[in-house]
């Protein structure tokens, strides 16, 4: 029990104490990895303190990673990282240049001593919802996208209430937790509408959607863009079996359809911008140069991961919606 030391009086909450004397009982190598630290009812007993607190304390040094538990038996010194002072569990959907940059973004500026621990559901609710239940007790936030799944609320909250936060997609049930996300919906129906002018001289607009992994207000956007001013318009869930006609306007959420437009189209020798025209949905480097130049509708993910991070350190409870922006190129 001498590692553990309890003052009255001193303005520092005692469940503080406990977790400040351990962490010196870990620098000075008094404990080291593997180490059984003292039973919560030993602690109570000797400092006069209830089991809330001392749990509270043993808890937060479990979220960090430094102590772990073992059911029926106690807790014990799982790493001697003691600079640790958050612990980040992130779940993504998948790997993608986009994603890339909101992780890249965030650890810019998480700052040190933080632990991201990444990983990615793929759409899949089961592996989601085993993922969540994994790792429930172990993190000091988590960081959820949960796109367009369905039936993982309950799943989400079990979780901490106050450590989640919600990225890239929300909706009301998950109106509780803080996110940074985007509004697919106004974000595609304020791009078309400032490129306006420009899309008036193509016969139909064509936004090609999947529907398994696109944020549905992507089509309603689109829909209620091309109904309030007239435009003729199609949605289709690919392109394998469509003809590029003269007049025709794609919007196209996935890059690999945007392959296959543009291939389609030199084999026919079609010209991009003059006979056909693209909007591509998501801002990456190549776009500036391919085809000489690819418009884009795109939210600003480096933006995304910075404010992610602000939301962690800042404690921010807000659901905070992230800017996009119509970037005009010569596809248009």
């Amino acid at each position: 029990m001498n590692i553990i030391s309890i003052q009255n009086n001193i303005g520092l909450p005692k469940y503080k104490q406990i977790i400040l004397s351990i962490e010196k009982a870990i620098e000075e190598g008094i404990l080291v990895k593997g180490d059984r630290l003292p039973s919560v009812n030993k602690v109570c007993l000797a400092f006069s303190l209830s089991r809330d607190t001392v749990l509270l304390a043993y808890d937060e040094l479990k979220k960090r990673g430094i102590i772990y538990a073992i059911p029926g038996k106690g807790y014990y010194v799982k790493s001697i990282e003691i600079t640790i002072t958050q612990k980040i569990f992130l779940l993504f959907d998948e790997l993608n240049i986009f994603k890339e940059d909101i992780y890249n973004s965030f650890l810019k500026n998480i700052g040190k001593n933080v632990q991201v621990d990444i990983f990615f559901h793929h759409f899949n609710v089961q592996v989601f919802k085993k993922l969540i239940n994994d790792s429930n007790g172990n993190y000091t936030k988590y960081i959820l996208m949960p796109t367009n799944l369905n039936d993982i609320v309950d799943s989400i909250k079990t979780l901490p209430v106050n450590d989640v936060i919600i990225l890239d997609q929300t909706n009301s049930d998950l109106k509780i937790f803080p996110a940074i996300y985007q509004n697919h919906q106004k974000d595609i129906y304020e791009g078309l509408m400032k490129g306006k002018s420009r899309l008036s001289k193509y016969k139909k607009l064509i936004l090609i959607f999947p529907g398994f992994r696109e944020p549905p207000g992507m089509k309603i956007g689109f829909e209620s863009f091309c109904q309030d001013y007239g435009f003729d318009y199609e949605i289709v869930s690919d392109f394998s079996n469509q003809t590029i006609a003269l007049g025709d306007l794609y919007i196209i959420p996935h890059d690999r359809d945007l392959l296959l437009v543009i291939e389609n189209a030199m084999g026919r020798k079609l010209k991009l911008g003059e006979d056909f025209g693209i909007i591509s949905y998501n801002e990456t480097p190549l776009k500036k140069i391919a085809a000489n130049g690819i418009t884009t509708i795109s939210t600003n993910f480096e933006m995304m991961g910075k404010i992610l991070a602000d939301i962690v350190l800042k404690g921010i409870k807000e659901q905070i919606e992230n800017k996009s922006a119509l970037i005009l190129r010569n596809s248009l």
